[in-house]
């Protein structure tokens, strides 16, 4: 549906489509939208392919909600830039600086942000290192990770798949992908989950994830391992240790935070949903099938993929001025009439991971991570069951992710695995090969400070996983 063409009188400056015409803007934070998303892309896709919303109080932007008009706009980097620093209302003090979507929103030289050379220089350092991580050896780890959390909770016979297993797991094997020991990975997680929060306090977490990252630099400068910070730092592209820094943060954005909505959504739909909680003794495939469902249905990331017109645009009658926010809804776009629907089964043509020169270049491992925790889970505690009607689960507030606030569960308890047996299984390093890079450029000198208090167990936890 083509919506009457809206002038440049009709948006205000600095281009706020706030104003775009009489339309009923939909904001996408608060309760509301959290319980019900659908209900809003339903909503905006009466407008035609774009529309204006609101993102955070006083925060507004255009969002996609079609599948073929995001691809267009993923691949035409001529047309639609990555850099923030083109954030127009952002600049000029309109979005206040302390707005809760700016730390995911802000301009940070990696991969995600830039264009162009620049772009294609921090994306090889990336795929190149991530190239690296032998799979098999990953799902190995991911295994024994996932056996260590089942191990505490399965004796009590009841659990919070979110806070004691889909959000833990990442953590273990990012602190060991990364080289990372628990106390500063601690900080990582903390600070990175805070900035996904609509009702956070974004700006603490993100100088706790700044310090973290820091943190991890500056004993890479001294002691290079065979672990994927050391890679990036020995990497051709010879990046600085702030580049070093965003590179990392980028990777731990999309490996934490989004890894556990992925991981406890997929878990959700193989416990609540008829198609598949029917068959999950039926090996991997019940597994496969979730996966794909929820990248189709409920991606971990639902509204995402910012671009900034480079010029004004005009898209099905909507002006777009330069320099103002458009995001792409992965989840409205993948939802859409005629998209899929019945034939999802094996279609992995959704865009979860984006598209054109941004797709996910961490796509593989991220799959591999989550169907091994979910196989693992569902292998060892064949009864499990939620505690409550799946509609009565609730999801986190924010424009952002797709994310529960918790998902209880019951199941028969079972015995810890046999700790001898259990150590002969793992490794002190099982993740990463043996070669080690070497040390570039001199050691950087970083203050010390504390964390944040909490998930002070996930510290002790991940040294009994992977310390020998």
């Amino acid at each position: 549906m083509t919506t009457p063409r809206l002038t440049p009188e009709a948006v205000p400056p600095p281009g706020c489509p706030a104003h775009a015409g009489a339309r009923r803007v939909e904001r996408l934070y608060g309760a509301e939208f959290a319980a019900d998303p659908m209900a809003s892309y339903d909503r905006l896709r009466a407008h035609g392919s774009v529309a204006p919303v609101e993102i955070a109080p006083g925060v507004h932007a255009w969002l996609v909600t079609d599948y073929e008009t995001a691809l267009e706009v993923l691949r035409s980097p001529e047309r639609y830039s990555k850099d923030p620093r083109r954030w127009r209302a952002l600049a000029d003090g309109t979005v206040p600086a302390d707005s809760p979507v700016v730390p995911m929103m802000m301009y940070r030289p990696n991969a995600l942000w830039t264009d162009g050379p620049e772009h294609s220089r921090l994306r090889g350092a990336i795929t190149d290192s991530l190239g690296r991580v032998d799979p098999n050896a990953l799902r190995g780890y991911v295994e024994h990770s996932a056996d260590t959390l089942i191990d505490r909770i399965g004796p009590k016979g009841r659990a919070d798949l979110l806070s004691e297993y889909g959000a833990v797991l990442p953590l273990l094997v990012f602190n060991q992908l990364f080289g990372c020991p628990p106390d500063i990975g601690d900080k990582l997680v903390d600070g990175m989950s805070g900035i996904f929060d609509a009702d956070g306090d974004s700006e603490k977490a993100n100088a706790v994830l700044t310090e973290g990252v820091a943190d991890l630099v500056a004993l890479k400068r001294r002691e290079p391992g065979p672990d994927l910070s050391s890679w990036l730092m020995a990497h051709p592209a010879r990046l600085t240790d702030e580049e070093m820094m965003h590179q990392l943060v980028l990777l731990m954005g999309a490996g934490t935070e989004p890894q556990q909505n992925l991981i406890c959504n997929g878990l959700r739909l193989l416990l609540a949903d008829d198609r598949f909680a029917g068959d999950l003794a039926g090996g991997s495939m019940p597994v496969d099938d979730a996966i794909d469902e929820v990248l189709w249905t409920d991606p971990p990331l639902a509204n995402y993929a910012i671009h900034y017109p480079l010029h004004d645009v005009e898209v099905e009658g909507n002006l777009l001025r330069e320099g103002t926010p458009l995001l792409i809804s992965l989840a409205a776009a993948n939802t859409g009439t005629g998209i899929a629907g019945d034939r999802r089964r094996g279609n992995r043509a959704h865009l979860a991971w984006s598209a054109g020169p941004h797709t996910c270049p961490a796509k593989g491992p991220a799959r591999l991570i989550a169907a091994a925790a979910l196989e693992k889970l569902l292998d060892r505690l064949p009864g499990i069951e939620l505690e409550l009607p799946v509609e009565d689960l609730q999801w986190r507030q924010g424009p952002f992710h797709r994310a529960l606030a918790a998902l209880p569960v019951r199941f028969p308890p079972i015995a810890p695995r046999d700790r001898l047996s259990a150590g002969r299984e793992g490794t002190a390093n099982p993740v990463l090969p043996s070669s080690t890079p070497p040390a570039s450029t001199p050691t950087v000198r970083v203050p010390g400070s504390g964390g944040m208090p909490r998930r002070r167990w996930w510290k002790s936890l991940a040294r009994r996983t992977y310390e020998p």
